[in-house]
């Protein structure tokens, strides 16, 4: 599983201009960019809270909240990217989060 390149896509929301792409060297690495885009968000609506804290429930929300989000795991024995979809990458955030939390 380690040193997949993931490429996360997301769209915000139905407007089509706000579909946007992340790329990283690994599963895990993705999923910590997820986690900051989500921290990103919530320092943007709370600029004047120094600390802020979520859970995953509210991690889950901001993912199923989007309009769309999926992520292209890069496969060596095919040399070719498998599509995941949401329900996947929420899979992968609880399972990184407890490593984390390890």
């Amino acid at each position: 599983m380690a040193n997949r390149h993931t490429i996360v896509l997301m769209q915000t929301s139905q407007n089509r201009s706000t579909r946007t792409f992340m790329d990283y060297d690994s599963i895990s690495q993705a999923m910590d960019g997820i986690c900051a885009i989500y921290e990103r968000k919530l320092k943007d609506l709370n600029p004047a809270n120094r600390n802020i804290t979520y859970d995953i429930g509210d991690l889950y929300n901001f993912i199923d909240g989007l309009a769309d989000m999926s992520a292209l795991v890069y496969d060596h024995s095919i040399q070719a990217y498998l599509p995941n979809d949401r329900q996947w990458i929420k899979q992968r955030l609880i399972q990184h989060l407890k490593k984390l939390a390890h």
